[in-house]
């Protein structure tokens, strides 16, 4: 049995899918129970318990193989992360009680980064499982290339404003099924203590090249238009943000080159989705 936190979600399904069709049982972790029906229809498992909720997530990691945590996104933190320290210590005495055989936690590309940004988030929570008595592995995940999804419409425009710059600066990227298919993967697996293993695509990608698969995707010229750096903070207040600099400054942190992988001490994993691919799909569906 392996236990799966986010299943409602992108990466989270297509590590169940991949898990269910094997011919391996899965408990599927939701917030609210009317969220797992659809897959108690697939022949899951269904607990019910929200990420800080320690009861609840000691009954669903108990008597599992393994667990993929994943924690919901905060892209607006409050100063000092208290979502997230909330969610860690919960998630400990979880892990404490239940004792599962392993824990798979879904990290990302920087998450070793002490300056402040957005990714602290994951740095907190890979200092609090660090201390686990479980065999756990932080999958650093690149760069999502689903994030062009919110540019979908823009490319059907013809431009793209970027917060990625210089337009021709690659970082890396990866498919949320390449992300799924490891963390099943890396489920089915064993091992003792600490791994870290690092996730990206086939090669790193540009927001000159996110303007060009779209191009292809669409059918017509598409180019990438800079946000104004001294523009953003009012930007995304205007969208509703309160507090955005720790979203800026992982911005930055892309575009200066301080937010990439650690490497010593971490495995190094390739994806086999092409940017290409994932961009014409979401063309298609948006």
């Amino acid at each position: 049995m392996y236990a799966i936190t986010g299943i409602t979600g992108k990466v989270g399904g297509i590590v169940a899918r991949t898990l269910l069709a094997a011919g391996l049982p899965v408990r599927g972790v939701v917030r609210d129970a009317d969220k797992g029906r659809p897959w108690a229809d697939k022949g899951c498992e269904v607990a019910v318990a929200s990420i800080s909720d320690a009861a609840g997530l000691t009954s669903a990691f108990s008597d599992v193989d393994g667990v993929f945590l994943m924690t919901p996104p905060d892209f607006d933190p409050e100063p000092g992360f208290p979502k997230t320290h909330q969610a860690i210590a919960a998630v400990k005495a979880a892990i404490a009680a239940a004792q599962p055989a392993k824990v798979v936690f879904l990290s990302t590309v920087g998450a070793q980064v002490t300056e402040f940004n957005l990714l602290n988030n994951s740095k907190i929570t890979e200092e609090g499982l660090r201390t686990v008595p479980v065999p756990v592995a932080f999958l650093r995940a690149a760069w999502f290339m689903e994030n062009a999804s919110w540019d979908v419409a823009a490319a059907k425009a013809g431009i793209i404003p970027s917060f990625l710059q210089p337009l021709d600066h690659p970082i890396p990227m990866v498919a949320t099924t390449d992300i799924g298919s490891t963390a099943a993967e890396l489920l089915r697996e064993s091992w003792t203590g600490l791994r870290i293993v690092e996730l990206e695509g086939p090669r790193r990608y540009s927001a000159n090249d996110v303007a060009a698969g779209f191009a292809e995707a669409v059918g017509h010229p598409v180019r990438m238009e800079p946000v104004p750096r001294d523009t953003w903070e009012a930007l995304f207040r205007s969208q509703g943000m309160k507090h955005p600099p720790a979203r800026i400054r992982m911005i930055d942190g892309f575009n200066q080159g301080w937010i990439d992988f650690e490497g010593i001490g971490a495995e190094h994993r390739i994806g086999k989705t092409p940017l290409e691919a994932v961009l014409k799909d979401l063309a298609v569906q948006g």
